[in-house]
């Protein structure tokens, strides 16, 4: 299980769907402009992820930065606390970005990113820019959770 696509964190230039890594939005960062972006304010990005926790194995980690694995940074990034509440509440590395993966995508559902529809127009000129199929645009714009930057940004790389 796991998360294999995890998106770098807001701070590294990641999607949005890298805001389930992030900490609460309490001093100047890019988690302020990554959620002004998806259309949500500091205050909801709060709920949101706080009654995820209530409802998740991630409300636990009172020994943590923010008191709770929910504030919590991606598994490949090292941490003490993180790793040590993980191990204490029996959840596993996988376990855990499994539900940064629900999380991301439960934070994304009340984001304006998923009301963006795409024409065919609009997929086939994503296909003609990066001289790739319908379909592999289609699949992009999937992959990236429908938003464009992100899709663009991933089929640059693979370019490469």
């Amino acid at each position: 299980m796991g998360w294999d696509d995890a998106p770098a964190h807001v701070c590294r230039g990641g999607d949005a769907r890298g805001l389930a890594f992030c900490c609460p939005p309490v001093k100047p960062c890019p988690v302020h402009a990554k959620i002004a972006e998806i259309g949500i304010s500091p205050q909801e990005f709060v709920n949101i992820k706080e009654e995820f926790g209530k409802k998740t194995k991630l409300g636990a980690g009172a020994a943590t930065c923010f008191g709770s694995l929910i504030w919590c940074c991606k598994d490949s990034k090292p941490c003490p606390l993180r790793d040590m509440e993980l191990q204490a509440n029996g959840i596993s590395h996988d376990e855990y970005m499994t539900l940064k993966k629900e999380l991301a995508d439960e934070i994304l559902k009340h984001s304006n990113i998923n009301n963006t529809s795409y024409s065919d127009e609009d997929i086939k000129s994503l296909a003609e820019t990066f001289d790739i199929s319908f379909d592999e645009a289609k699949q992009a714009l999937d992959d990236a959770g429908n938003d464009l930057k992100t899709a663009i940004k991933n089929l640059r790389l693979k370019s490469l």
